[in-house]
């Protein structure tokens, strides 16, 4: 997909700790305005129009040239057109998903379709899924979803693999998950106590050590991202020329054409127990 330029909806900040990046979804204040997000549609009325030397905004106030007010608006005017496509509605969100750890819809929903993909790339049976809550940057709105909303979910140029795995270098990925920070996991279910793995099953049948998996990753995770080696002992790997947004977008084109929105559901793949054997519902991140 072609480099675009974004604003407003997502905020990009480095943080002072290691240029660490984080993203935060901050709503449109237009208070003194009455100025809204908009979409390629609706540029004039959401945020007003330039009229040679006066800026009108959205709530019939007019600011004049030279103005911080006139300039700002002005500036973000004239980017419309390059934000087009961006503004673009592609999908429709029956409610907003929300990215909680150890599981919720979105990761479900994003780590069930990297699987469908890696099969219907490699042309294989994929057994198990496993990506990383990092790579969702910002939660899915409800309503009218955006181009822009998947950009800004999706941002990282991390490429879809297909690699096979013995059900025993699994077994040390899921412990190891459990241990430290669990991540985003399909096609298995998994019961974690006291940072130790209890349980593990992998399409409804417990882990085998000794049966070959195949199992769908991005290649951040492959040798070291967020200090996970998927690819250490693999059996095979594939590496495909699909980034992450090559997938999900596409995905969010293809239900819109359907006629079908985006909406998910947890089926419980994952759950922390507390001492006394009951679900927490205190996760640790």
């Amino acid at each position: 997909m072609k480099n675009v330029l974004w604003m407003g909806a997502v905020l990009l900040t480095l943080c002072s700790c290691g240029g660490k990046m984080t993203w935060k979804r901050v709503p449109m204040q237009g208070a003194r305005t009455g100025v809204q997000a908009c979409t390629a549609d609706n540029v004039a009325e959401k945020l007003g129009v330039i009229d040679g030397t006066v800026y009108k905004a959205p709530n019939g106030r007019e600011f004049p040239e030279g103005s911080a007010t006139y300039a700002v608006a002005k500036a973000l005017i004239d980017a419309q057109p390059v934000m087009a496509e961006l503004k673009e509605v592609v999908g429709h969100s029956t409610r907003e998903m929300v990215r909680t750890y150890p599981e919720c819809e979105l990761s479900d929903w994003f780590i069930d379709e990297l699987m469908r993909a890696a099969e219907r790339k490699s042309g294989q049976k994929v057994d198990f899924g496993i990506t990383n809550f990092g790579g969702i940057r910002v939660d899915m709105p409800a309503g009218d979803v955006l181009m822009d909303d998947i950009v800004s979910m999706f941002p990282f140029k991390n490429n879809l693999c297909f690699l096979q795995l013995y059900g025993r270098d699994i077994r040390a990925l899921l412990e190891q998950l459990a241990a430290t920070s669990w991540q985003v996991v399909g096609g298995a279910r998994c019961v974690v106590q006291d940072g130790k793995l209890v349980s593990a099953e992998i399409g409804g049948e417990p882990l085998d050590d000794d049966r070959i998996y195949g199992v769908a990753t991005i290649s951040f995770l492959l040798n070291g991202g967020d200090n996970l080696f998927v690819a250490r002992n693999a059996v095979s790997l594939e590496m495909y020329d699909e980034y992450i947004l090559d997938v999900m977008l596409p995905y969010v084109q293809r239900l819109t054409a359907e006629g079908k929105p985006i909406e998910y559901q947890t089926d419980g793949r994952i759950q922390f127990l507390t001492a006394e054997g009951e679900t927490s519902e205190e996760f640790r991140k």
